[in-house]
């Protein structure tokens, strides 16, 4: 996959897209028990125009978090990092996964989505009290 429109094809093949703009979709991601989280996919370009896929998923509101206990989860994870990011206008936590188009097959993009989805839901539970916001 090179570019924001392939994704966008595969994604929407297999999920009900909640948000279609032209370089941001959103859907809702199935989780054992009947959990659900939500997904965003989004295309970035750094300064030298290499372009980028975001896979994100908001996990609670910024308030009332330990920043110094974000940065040590930042600093054990192998993939996906936590950012702050509005919702709504207000901060919110997001586990979020930055790849090079090049990088990213349909095998990858699937294993990213399962993989952010659960680990997300996981935090989203531990910080918004078992939570099933988003």
């Amino acid at each position: 996959m090179h570019h924001f429109e392939a994704v966008r094809s595969l994604v929407g093949s297999q999920y009900l897209l909640r948000r279609n703009d032209p370089y941001v979709i959103s859907f809702d991601l199935t989780l054992p028990h009947g959990r659900h989280q939500g997904i965003y996919l989004a295309e970035l370009e750094d300064e030298s125009g290499r372009r980028y896929l975001r896979i994100s998923t908001p996990i609670g509101p910024l308030s009332g978090s330990d920043p110094r206990r974000c940065l040590r989860f930042n600093w054990e994870q192998r993939v996906g990092y936590l950012a702050v990011a509005d919702l709504d206008g207000s901060p919110y936590l997001h586990l979020c996964e930055n790849r090079p188009y090049e990088l990213v097959t349909q095998q990858e993009l699937y294993r990213l989505i399962q993989e952010l989805g659960s680990l997300g839901d996981q935090l989203e539970q531990a910080i918004v009290e078992g939570g099933d916001a988003f």
